[in-house]
């Protein structure tokens, strides 16, 4: 199979362009630039008008590399075999041939699988077996192959990594919403136990049956509260449980008014007709209007936001929209996890979150969470 996908590779007709160099925004185009270049110089390097066009012609390949690797390895390998026939070698000829087909080798190296570049090198290797040039064209064809598979081994570490740290983020969100939900879960649940063991107390003479009755209530609390911790209490830092609730939507003018200490004009509105709701939607809601907000001291410093908590009969909607910047944001540390976290939150409850920026430059969050009729 190793050998068939190693085929397959040398005979898709692909484009793979080469990404532009990561770092200084510059010099990102500097390398496509200074494949061109060399081009150019090569292209020049033949010794009458004949074999500087077919130089010339040569040359393109590597041009075509930048975008079609595949093609351009196979339209370099034959030129490298026909140039031989079409003009009679001399020193020139004899330098920018092999030279041409390893830059091609290495920009094909650049961008596929190792065991791809390798049998390509023993194809080309063949191509120009007999020649006067063959060890030099073969020492510069391996070294090319090697070089083009060390940088695309690096681009694949480096894309694993990426890959790695954004799978570890998402984890870590996932659990810190957990460690929410349990904390608000267990609240709840405590309260359930303690009522039902005060309960019988606060009536008269209770019937045995009631006595029984909220006896069970109790155990079944005490039973769901073990079972909750044993489940999603190891996914909390080792501190205590909390004795009080999670923040919730009662909480939503202090988080305005500390916004507004820090610099953003935020005016706050609820509308539609309130009712209770899960805490697990409370805090949602809480903690994603304190998100958006935080982003927008971070990335739109002086701006004007506004945030909106509706209530109807398909939800709960938060909507959250801040204009743009008033003052440069400058560089921020951390962060990066806000949007992540959002959209966790929300695919829990099963609910819709759109994010984006707004025509005038700055940013909205609206989300929707789902509301049982009948959430008690």
């Amino acid at each position: 199979m190793r050998v068939i996908d190693q085929v397959r590779g040398l005979v898709a007709v692909r484009a793979q362009p080469l990404p532009p160099m990561a770092g200084v925004r510059a010099l990102r185009w500097l390398p496509h630039a200074g494949v061109v270049a060399g081009a150019g110089v090569l292209a020049l390097t033949g010794a009458d008008q004949r074999a500087m066009m077919l130089a010339a012609v040569h040359a393109v390949t590597l041009v075509v590399a930048l975008r079609w690797p595949v093609p351009a390895w196979w339209l370099s390998l034959g030129l490298l075999a026909a140039i031989p026939v079409m003009h009679p070698p001399t020193p020139a000829n004899q330098l920018w041939a092999p030279v041409v087909h390893a830059g091609v080798l290495f920009l094909l190296a650049l961008r596929n699988p190792p065991e791809v570049a390798a049998v390509a090198v023993v194809v080309s290797g063949v191509a120009v077996v007999g020649s006067a040039e063959a060890v030099f064209a073969l020492v510069l064809f391996v070294l090319a192959a090697v070089a083009g598979g060390a940088g695309w081994s690096h681009r694949r570490t480096r894309e694993r990594l990426a890959e790695e740290r954004a799978q570890r983020v998402l984890l870590e969100e996932r659990a810190r919403i957990a460690r929410e939900l349990h904390d608000v879960v267990a609240h709840h649940m405590s309260l359930v136990a303690i009522q039902a063991d005060a309960a019988p107390h606060r009536v008269a003479a209770p019937p045995e049956e009631l006595v029984a009755a909220f006896g069970s209530i109790r155990a079944g609390a005490l039973e769901a509260l073990r079972e909750l911790r044993q489940v999603l209490g190891v996914l909390r830092d080792g501190g205590p449980a909390p004795d009080g609730p999670q923040p919730g939507l009662d909480q939503l003018d202090d988080v305005v008014t500390q916004v507004r200490a820090a610099g953003l004009d935020v005016t706050a509105t609820v509308g539609g007709a309130g009712r209770s709701l899960p805490p697990s939607v409370e805090l949602s809601a809480f903690r994603i209007v304190q998100e958006a907000l935080s982003n927008a001291l971070r990335h739109a410093p002086g701006s004007r936001a506004t945030v909106g908590i509706a209530h109807s009969d398909a939800g709960l909607r938060v909507h959250v929209v801040n204009g743009p910047a008033a003052v440069s944001a400058g560089r921020t540390a951390g962060g990066g996890h806000g949007l992540l976290g959002m959209r966790e939150r929300v695919a829990m409850l099963g609910g819709e979150l759109a994010a984006g920026p707004t025509p005038d430059g700055g940013y909205e969050v609206s989300a929707l969470l789902p509301v049982e009729e009948n959430p008690r």
